[in-house]
């Protein structure tokens, strides 16, 4: 997309707006601008006035939705505020207005509600934050949200994960129009990943889901979580209730959408990982979260997470660098 002429990126703000959606990607392309790129961003809101984002800095804007003109790239900022409530129809208007003339539309986190609202989603692939992606699939059931993805690309629409991965989108979008080489001298510079590793579920904090209604299958989860070690076969877990392994089965299927091995390994996987956060080394987390070897626990981490266990503790068993003395 390299054009010879400036790159006009357009950055949606809104009261309320996320600071960091704002600064991430901004300091991305004003970062590629000392490397030779042209990138000219734009603040916008509904109105033209000023906003104050989510941190109460008061954000000053060079326009409305009606006042500039085209944009190369529109990128729509996130909130807090609109998982919890309905985006209000004057919003998804205005950012109707500027993105359906843009040369490619984008979003970072919470962001992806505003397209949502707007009806930009409709029919796409698109991804939010880890904890609110099932909200935007109840909201657009047309659209195929995929949970675990940093960003996805759908034709000319983009969407990305929680907060920093607009940093992550952002770095994707200057690839786009640069090249690698100096997409890539803009991570070094900014100290970030040029693509990190896994999605962003290894992020999400485990043990997320409700319990079961049922009072037989809240049984069963109160059986392996208090012992992940013990022996949770299908006939062994069956044997706690006294039914059938079909009918055990049937419950976890009709009301967890799993299987009873499955949801058994889920939990061990919530323990090793919460072992692994506590300083365990992964032999350990293996044996005490009661997987039979390391091996398969590493198995378990590379289809959940993309990343092993022991990539998984460098990055989250601690922010502190070890001490020198």
């Amino acid at each position: 997309m390299v054009t010879g002429r400036p790159h006009r990126v357009g950055i949606f703000v809104y009261d309320g707006v996320t600071l960091l959606d704002v600064a991430g990607p901004a300091e991305v392309f004003r970062e590629a601008n000392r490397f030779g790129a042209d990138y000219r961003i734009v603040l916008l809101s509904p109105t033209g006035a000023d906003v104050t984002s989510n941190l109460g800095v008061r954000v000053a804007v060079d326009g409305g939705v009606s006042s500039e003109p085209i944009f190369d790239t529109l990128l729509v900022a996130g909130s807090d505020l609109y998982p919890r409530a309905r985006v209000p129809a004057e919003l998804s208007d205005a950012a109707r207005i500027p993105a359906a003339v843009a040369g490619r539309v984008a979003s970072v986190c919470t962001g992806a509600f505003v397209l949502a609202a707007a009806g930009l989603l409709d029919g796409k692939r698109a991804t939010t934050h880890w904890q609110v992606v099932h909200e935007l699939a109840a909201r657009c059931p047309t659209c195929r949200v995929e949970p675990d993805a940093i960003y996805v690309r759908d034709g000319t629409t983009y969407t990305s994960a929680g907060v920093t991965a607009g940093i992550d989108l952002a770095l994707a979008l200057v690839e786009e129009d640069h090249g690698p080489d100096l997409a890539r001298e803009v991570a070094r510079a900014l100290v970030v990943y040029m693509q990190r590793a896994g999605g962003q579920s290894q992020f999400s904090a485990p043990l997320q889901g409700p319990p079961p209604r049922s009072p037989a299958l809240r049984t069963i989860t109160d059986v392996v979580t208090a012992a992940p070690r013990g022996d949770h076969s299908l006939g062994e877990l069956a044997k706690h209730l006294n039914v059938s392994t079909r009918h055990l089965t049937r419950l976890f299927r009709d009301e967890l959408s799993t299987t009873p091995a499955r949801y058994v390994e889920s939990i061990r996987f919530d323990m090793a990982r919460a072992l692994l956060d506590q300083g365990h080394t992964a032999t350990q987390a293996a044996t005490l979260a009661g997987f039979p070897s390391y091996e398969s626990m590493r198995r378990v981490f590379a289809r959940k997470l993309s990343i092993s266990p022991a990539a998984y503790q460098r990055r989250f068993s601690t922010a502190r660098r070890a001490d020198p003395g």
